[in-house]
């Protein structure tokens, strides 16, 4: 009862753009195992409106995000089509409650990926090529007060990602020391190296492959996989846009309308 009840909140906070407090609070007892059932849950109920699963984040791997949302662990969500954004487009702040942006590698996958076991060879050889990724982040709660059980049960905090750069092989490239540098409206925001994410990528997309696996769930050939942000999350505000560069697998930009959907 306490998953149905939880996953209905959660949808309806998203649909009305109104947060909802904590399930830490209203649940005082919530698990981590009830928290991820409850986004499985949710995911299944959009599946059935006609929703499709095209991939999966990985959520706090980076000590700046476990420090932003005092976690100690990363975490994951599902990516649905309607999540995703061709890079160019404008995106209306109106869809989201309390929006961020991440700035992240993705994986797009050849092969399936089931755990327990799944090393990084196993991910190297399931790759097919890696791209650059801005994740939109939000939370259905209120005012980003989440403890762990939180951003799991809302899918991991994710709202939508935009793919851009050129489709890279992993031959030849050290995920650890690629280098990237984020531009807010032109100017300098911040820079860090592929290390960041759990001292690689490629293990943070193993870890997920593990941690999924518990419930039975895999990547799947053709998904999307987002690695974790390099960085902290940045607060996306009207008219706002977003330039990340990386070496080797090249840039990807995005911009924001204003509530009342107009640009500058």
């Amino acid at each position: 009862m306490k998953i149905q009840k939880a996953a209905t909140f959660l949808l309806e906070a998203e649909k009305t753009r109104q947060a909802i407090k904590p399930l830490t609070v209203s649940y005082p007892d919530i698990t981590v195992d009830e928290a991820y059932y409850i986004q499985l849950e949710q995911i299944r109920r959009k599946v059935e409106n006609g929703a499709v699963i095209v991939g999966k984040k990985i959520g706090a791997t980076s000590q700046a995000i476990q420090q932003m949302f005092q976690v100690n662990q990363p975490d994951y969500g599902h990516l649905l089509d309607d999540m995703m954004f061709v890079e160019g487009e404008v995106i209306s702040l109106d869809s989201y409650v309390q929006p961020k942006v991440e700035f992240e590698i993705a994986f797009v996958l050849k092969k399936n990926l089931k755990g327990p076991n799944v090393t990084v060879l196993d991910v190297v050889e399931a790759t097919d090529y890696i791209v650059p990724a801005i994740e939109i982040i939000d939370s259905r709660i209120e005012d980003w007060q989440i403890q762990f059980e939180d951003t799991v049960a809302d899918n991991g905090s994710s709202a939508g990602a935009v793919i851009g750069g050129k489709p890279t092989s992993l031959e030849n490239i050290d995920l650890a020391h690629i280098g990237m540098v984020a531009y807010k409206n032109g100017e300098y925001l911040d820079s860090a190296a592929g290390a960041a994410v759990l001292g690689n990528p490629l293990r943070a997309v193993a870890w997920l492959a593990n941690s999924l696996g518990k419930y039975d769930v895999s990547l799947k050939a053709g998904e999307v996989i987002l690695s974790g942000a390099l960085t902290a999350a940045v607060p996306i505000e009207a008219n706002d846009t977003f330039t990340v560069d990386f070496d080797h697998i090249g840039t990807v930009s995005v911009s924001f309308k204003n509530k009342r959907g107009e640009m500058k």
